[in-house]
């Protein structure tokens, strides 16, 4: 009933329907305003937290000369989010309802944030809640060794596991002269495959970059007017595969598209101006990263990545093909081992592991190299529980765009209407 309920009342809002009878709400647009100057202040103390801002400069130059300090954001934004609540008590129209308490969640984030700034401690878990809706599922050590079996039986022989991995995966690195052709193809077949079952802005476009010295490997900055910038990092080599996952996370139907479908649906129609700012640390980003990784999938289902890829990708690579078969099972088995990064993250924050056990772990469960795990351990400094959004945002997307055997058509019609929309993991869960 709650998924049934809730793609009803998004399809409305995708066809910009409003309920006759729905109350009028006159303060939410200068309530909406002044949540934005908090997220905007927050931004002069922690350059990370504004992911995205496309809306008025002058409101962003107010935000900013006020010299807020941490303490009275966080008493403001407590009666900002108390004024909300008692608004959403009486709020009948479900479109509203959506919005206020979209709004209430990312004040509970920005106070979060702003805890954690003044040096509160919290556990891991409870900090994945308040910024962004939802916590990880906890596994053991036994949980991780008994996926591995699989990956020790497809690739036998000597040495440590995550060493075999390491050495077999090293045939299928994008040769860096070669990387802008693979990644042109790539971000051009998502875009395409996009393109044939969501209607985007028809001026949407986007820019690539290639970086170093970054603790991601791939970020989407999103500029408005439908445009982005796509960074892709090169401080590591890029495997073949990496090509497709950006394209689609960061481009199409990833980011890109979602923070598109946001700023026409949200913004241009409806004149929700919260929606001109992406603060990362939000339940936003739940939806965003899940979605990002979700799409993956949706555009290139079954088989189509792997024939692609290797009709495609590899020859403009200029790699052999003839292990691609039991490099994408690997891939596949790798995937299932995708949670390790949680535990790895949680122990750590949470004073369990130090930065050295941290790496040794990412190393034995997730099956990397070292560089690669001191880089995801980089990421887990800079981000923290933001690792969550990634997997347990993408199942719980596939969850919601797959209930009830949904055909593909069905299936990238929910997509749509998911990221056109203010949903958060509290209305997908």
């Amino acid at each position: 009933m709650k998924h049934a309920f809730i793609a009803l009342l998004l399809i409305g809002l995708a066809a910009g329907c409003e309920q006759d009878d729905a109350p009028i709400l006159p303060d939410v647009n200068a309530l909406a305003r002044e949540y934005l100057l908090l997220e905007l202040a927050m931004g002069a103390h922690d350059n990370s937290h504004v992911d995205a801002y496309f809306g008025p400069e002058p409101l962003r130059e107010e935000a900013v000369n006020a010299g807020w300090s941490l303490n009275y954001l966080s008493a403001r934004s407590a009666g900002l989010r108390d004024s909300l609540e008692n608004i959403l008590t009486d709020t009948r129209d479900p479109m509203g309802k959506l919005r206020i308490s979209g709004l209430i969640g990312r004040l509970v984030a920005l106070e979060t944030r702003i805890d954690l700034a003044q040096g509160r401690t919290m556990p891991f878990d409870e900090e994945s809640r308040r910024l962004f809706g939802a916590a990880a599922p906890d596994y053991d050590d036994a949980y991780f060794e008994a996926l591995q079996s699989d990956i020790d039986e497809l690739l036998p022989g000597a040495g440590s596991l995550a060493d075999r991995v390491v050495a077999f995966r090293a045939q299928f690195v994008v040769p860096p002269e070669r990387l802008q052709a693979v990644f042109d193809a790539a971000i051009a077949e998502c875009r395409t495959r996009t393109l044939a079952h969501v209607a985007l802005p028809a001026n949407e476009s986007f820019d690539v970059e290639y970086v170093t010295d970054k603790p991601w490997s791939g970020y989407n900055w999103y500029q408005g007017d439908a445009h982005s910038l796509i960074q892709v990092n090169t401080d590591l080599p890029i495997y073949i595969n990496r090509a497709v996952d950006l394209g689609c996370h960061e481009g199409y139907p990833g980011h890109h598209t979602f923070n598109a479908l946001l700023e026409e649906k949200l913004v241009g129609e409806l004149g929700w101006q919260e929606f001109t700012l992406y603060p990362l640390f939000s339940p936003q980003s739940l939806i965003a990263e899940g979605s990002g990784n979700y799409g993956i999938e949706l555009a290139f289902p079954d088989e189509e990545r792997v024939a692609f890829e290797k009709d495609v990708l590899f020859p403009l690579a200029g790699l052999d093909a003839a292990e691609a078969e039991r490099y994408y099972e690997l891939l596949t088995l790798l995937g299932r081992l995708d949670y390790a990064g949680n535990e790895a993250a949680r122990n750590y924050l949470d004073g369990h592991l130090s930065r050295d056990e941290a790496i040794r772990w990412l190393t034995d469960f997730s099956l990397t190299s070292a560089d690669r795990a001191a880089q995801r351990l980089d990421f887990i400094d800079t981000y923290r529980s933001y690792v969550i959004n990634y997997n347990l945002g993408r199942d719980l997307v596939r969850d919601y765009i797959e209930f009830d055997n949904a055909d593909q058509v069905e299936r990238w019609d929910r997509f749509e209407t998911l990221l056109s929309s203010p949903m958060t993991a509290a209305d997908i869960q």
